[in-house]
C-alpha cells in the first residue's frame, strides 16, 4: 500500500512540475502577462506583444555583466587608454569629414559641436562598428524578469521597446544592442529612443542603425534637450597649489556643486576662468602621473546624463578635442 502511495505521489509531483511554466517563458510568466495587459491598455496589440515575449531568451551572461560594469573597475589612467586610441580619433575625424553637411546642420539647430557628437558615437560604438552582440529583446526581457535590483526600470524599457517595435516597424527579433538593451549607433535605451530620436533627414522614420542623419541629429537633440549650452566650454584643467584645501570641496559626479568664485577663493586655478557666478564642479581623476584636477562646467554634466560616470564624460570630452584637432589639421592639409 505504501509503495503504491509513494508511486502515485511521484507521478502527481512529476505531472505538476511538468505543467508548471518555465520561469524563463516570459510570455507565460505572471510578470510577462502583466506587462502585456498594461501595454494593451495603451493601445498595443496584445497578441503581437505576447508573441515577442515568447521569442525572448534568458541570457545569464547579461545578468553577470550588469554586476560588474567597466566604470566600477577602471581608473582614469586605464579608461583613457581604452577610449582615446589613435584609430578611434582618426575614424572620428573621418566620420565628421564624410558627413560634414549633416554635422553642420545639427550644430546649427541644436548648438552641439560636431566633435562632441562624434566623440559620443565613437565611445559608444566606434562609429557603428560595435553596436553590441545581444538581441535587444533578450537583454531587456532578461533584466526585466530575472534581475530583481533593476526589474522596475527594465520592465519599463522592455515595454517601450515593444511599443517602438510595433509602432515604428523595427526589426524586433533581430536588432542587436548592448547587454543593457541600448540600441543603435548612439546606444539609446528605449525611453531615450522614444524621447530623443529624430527623423533628421525627413524620410518618415527614425533609424539609429542605418541613417547617419538620424544618428547625428538624435545625439545632438539629446544633449540639447538635457541642457547643452551653445558655445560654452566643457571642462578646464585645474592646478591646486595647496592640496590641504581639497577637503573643503566634495567631488562632483553628475552635477555642479559650487560657483567658480568658491573654488577660486581657495586657490584653485585654471587658465581661462569663467565668470565668478558660473556653476561648476570639482573633478578628480587618477591619471597616468597621479591625481588630475579639473573644473567641470555645466556642459560636462550634460554629458553625464548620457552616462552617469565622470570617467565617461571626460573620455568623451578629451576624445572630442583630439578629433577636432585632427579634423582641423586634415582640412588645412587639404586646402
Amino acid at each position: 500500500m505504501t509503495r503504491y502511495l509513494l508511486f502515485a505521489l511521484l507521478v502527481l509531483t512529476t505531472s505538476v512540475c511538468s505543467a508548471a511554466p518555465d520561469s524563463h517563458q516570459y510570455d507565460q510568466s505572471t510578470a510577462g502577462q502583466a506587462l502585456v495587459e498594461q501595454l494593451a491598455k495603451h493601445g498595443v496589440d496584445a497578441d503581437a506583444a505576447q508573441a515577442l515575449l515568447a521569442d525572448a531568451v534568458y541570457q545569464p551572461k547579461i545578468v553577470a555583466a550588469m554586476r560588474s560594469p567597466a566604470e566600477s573597475t577602471l581608473n582614469w589612467k586605464k579608461y583613457r587608454r581604452i577610449f582615446l586610441d589613435h584609430k578611434r580619433i582618426r575614424n572620428g575625424a573621418a566620420f565628421i569629414a564624410e558627413h560634414q553637411s549633416i554635422f553642420d546642420a545639427a550644430e546649427k539647430r541644436y548648438g552641439v559641436p560636431a566633435p562632441i557628437i562624434a566623440a559620443i558615437i565613437g565611445v559608444e560604438t566606434r562609429y557603428g562598428r560595435v553596436v553590441g552582440s545581444h538581441r535587444v529583446l533578450d537583454a531587456l526581457a532578461t533584466l526585466a524578469f530575472d534581475y530583481p535590483p533593476r526589474a522596475q526600470f527594465f520592465t519599463k524599457q522592455l515595454g517601450r521597446f515593444i511599443q517602438l517595435c510595433l509602432a515604428e516597424h523595427l526589426h524586433c527579433r533581430d536588432e542587436k544592442g548592448s547587454y543593457a538593451g541600448a540600441m543603435g549607433w548612439p546606444q539609446f535605451i528605449p525611453t531615450s529612443y522614444e524621447a530623443y530620436a529624430v527623423d533628421f533627414n525627413n524620410n518618415g522614420s527614425r533609424d539609429l542603425w542605418n541613417e547617419p542623419a538620424d544618428i547625428i541629429g538624435s545625439v545632438a537633440n539629446y544633449l540639447s534637450k538635457n541642457g547643452w549650452q551653445r558655445g560654452d566650454a566643457v571642462a578646464l584643467r585645474a592646478t591646486v597649489a595647496n592640496r590641504s584645501i581639497l577637503g573643503q570641496f566634495k567631488r562632483s559626479r553628475t552635477q555642479t556643486r559650487y560657483q567658480w568664485s568658491d573654488l577660486a577663493a581657495s586657490g584653485i586655478r585654471i587658465a581661462r576662468p569663467p565668470a565668478a557666478d558660473t556653476a561648476v564642479g570639482l573633478l578628480e581623476f587618477d591619471g597616468a602621473e597621479g591625481a588630475e584636477y579639473w573644473v567641470g562646467l555645466p556642459n560636462f554634466f550634460v554629458i553625464t546624463t548620457y552616462n552617469r560616470s565622470p570617467l565617461y564624460a571626460m573620455a568623451v570630452y578629451q576624445l572630442s578635442r583630439e578629433i577636432a584637432a585632427l579634423h582641423a589639421q586634415s582640412k588645412a592639409d587639404g586646402a
